[in-house]
């Protein structure tokens, strides 16, 4: 995307948008070391064990869960 093309309104959506993908990004990254180190703790093979497949699976749920309730809470402050 050109720059130089962009309206100032367009150009603020721009920068919100990556923005965004940056935070998701972010909190995916997150999520992800946070629930490899609670639910793995050997060293994986080839597959999943059921049991570390439910703690990743529950991990990511409740660390999802609660981004949720904190954005939500954010945007009431603003």
């Amino acid at each position: 995307m050109d720059p130089s093309a962009l309206n100032n309104a367009e150009l603020v959506q721009f920068i919100n948008q990556e923005k965004e993908r940056a935070m998701a990004n972010e909190m995916v990254a997150k999520l992800t070391t946070v629930c490899w180190d609670k639910c793995i703790t050997g060293t994986p093979g080839s597959k999943f064990s059921s049991s570390e497949q439910s703690c990743l699976s529950n991990c990511a749920r409740r660390y999802l869960d609660l981004s949720v309730i904190i954005m939500k809470r954010f945007q009431n402050m603003q």
